[in-house]
């Protein structure tokens, strides 16, 4: 058995792997000195902690308050009232621009038609709750302050303050205007005539007790014109500081207690009557003289502190006074005018009712005629006389120089535009 050979060649094959396996580990470590080092690993104690964030609860839905409530209101109308406030403000001032633009400076401070479009705009428009009355009032404030930053008008009226010849003045002037009170009609007219006072106020007519006699007089007097009417729903009041079983007399002015007499005889027949000047010092004489009342407007019972114990008590629920505005003033044509005229015609039968043929055969609306005698020793009737159209028309020229040829007096007092009632 030959064993001595054998031994070599294991001991070469041993040599080889070892070899083998040195050459692997080089191979090993050369790779590993080439790869990129990594970060030293950092200790615990330096580690970041990071916290978790709580999961938020989900949000509940917040509660709207109502739009009934009151704090929302209030809310609401502070917001409503910036905002009107900014454009009433702007309002006032285009109105004011739009003034001073007119060619004729006394035109933009008087002109009615101004208001009368606006009024017509202002219906079609309107759905309320507001009443146009009250929308009227509101825009005719802003339009008199327009006015008034041009010039502050004198205006004369037949007072004392918060008679309804007053308010009739607030309403075709404003509060803006210089409101001077008078104690007779006669002294508007005098006032105004003089010139103390570009226009003047007076009581015309009512539906109720007709015409008003001294204000007719005047014009046979001045040579005044009338330049613009102002209709007011006339509602009387009695007002008094004593409950009602506790009143004995009652104070207002003769037109006031005429207007009044069937409720007054129905309701309160023992207390006695008396006439006084104006509405205003009936009101004065209830708020200082117990049992004592007064028959007068809602505004004079809030001027002297008086109780309404009666609302609305005139007899006629359509009671209206008509007040004209006197001046100087010329107005031109609206197309919804009204004349008024001073006529005497022959002391002789068929006379007037030849001279009112002018009218029918023009075509002309006569809405009112009243008549008085003449002053002195002549025999005969002035007529005073209302009809529809503006002297400046052809028809009412045509009809106007057929009737001066029949007349022994003719005076045309003036053209203006009608409005409506106010309440």
């Amino acid at each position: 058995m030959n064993t001595g050979a054998a031994r070599p060649q294991f001991g070469n094959v041993l040599m080889a792997k070892r070899a083998t396996t040195k050459r692997v580990k080089k191979a090993a470590r050369v790779a590993k000195r080439k790869q990129p080092k990594r970060p030293p690993k950092k200790s615990s104690a330096s580690k970041k902690v990071v916290r978790r964030k709580p999961t938020p609860k989900p949000k509940r839905p917040a509660v709207r308050k109502s739009a009934t409530t009151p704090e929302s209101i209030e809310a609401k109308l502070r917001g409503l009232d910036k905002n009107l406030l900014k454009l009433l403000n702007e309002r006032t001032d285009l109105t004011t621009r739009l003034l001073t633009s007119r060619h004729e400076r006394h035109e933009a401070l008087f002109d009615q038609s101004i208001e009368q479009d606006l009024w017509e705009r202002l219906d079609a428009l309107n759905s309320g709750p507001l009443p146009p009355a009250s929308l009227h009032a509101i825009f005719r404030e802003m339009i008199n302050s327009a006015r008034c930053r041009l010039k502050t008008l004198r205006v004369v009226y037949l007072g004392p303050p918060f008679s309804f010849t007053h308010l009739a003045a607030i309403d075709r002037f404003g509060r803006n205007a210089d409101l001077i009170p008078v104690n007779t009609i006669a002294s508007v007219f005098e006032e105004v005539n003089r010139g103390h006072a570009e226009y003047g106020v007076v009581p015309i007519e009512n539906s109720t007790d007709g015409r008003i006699v001294d204000t007719l007089d005047m014009f046979t007097r001045l040579p005044l014109r009338i330049c613009g009417e102002v209709q007011m729903s006339v509602h009387h009041n009695l007002m008094s500081r004593s409950p009602r079983s506790e009143i004995v007399e009652v104070y207002s002015k003769p037109q006031a207690l005429s207007q009044c007499r069937d409720w007054l005889a129905r309701n309160m027949p023992r207390v006695n009557l008396h006439e006084v000047t104006s509405t205003s010092t009936a009101a004065q004489l209830a708020r200082d003289k117990p049992g004592a009342a007064a028959i007068a407007s809602r505004q004079a019972a809030v001027q002297y502190d008086l109780q309404i114990v009666a609302e609305r008590i005139e007899d006629n629920i359509h009671n209206i006074t008509r007040f004209a505005v006197i001046g100087e003033e010329v107005t031109k044509v609206t197309g919804r005018d009204r004349t008024a005229l001073l006529l005497q015609i022959p002391h002789a039968p068929g006379a007037l009712s030849e001279a009112l043929m002018a009218f029918k055969k023009s075509k002309i609306n006569l809405t009112w005629i009243e008549s008085f005698p003449l002053r002195g020793p002549e025999v005969g009737y002035l007529f005073f006389l209302d009809f529809e159209g503006h002297m400046d028309e052809a028809r009412i020229k045509k009809a106007l120089a057929e009737l001066s040829r029949k007349a022994v007096r003719m005076e045309v007092l003036g053209s203006y535009p009608r409005c409506e009632p106010v309440e």
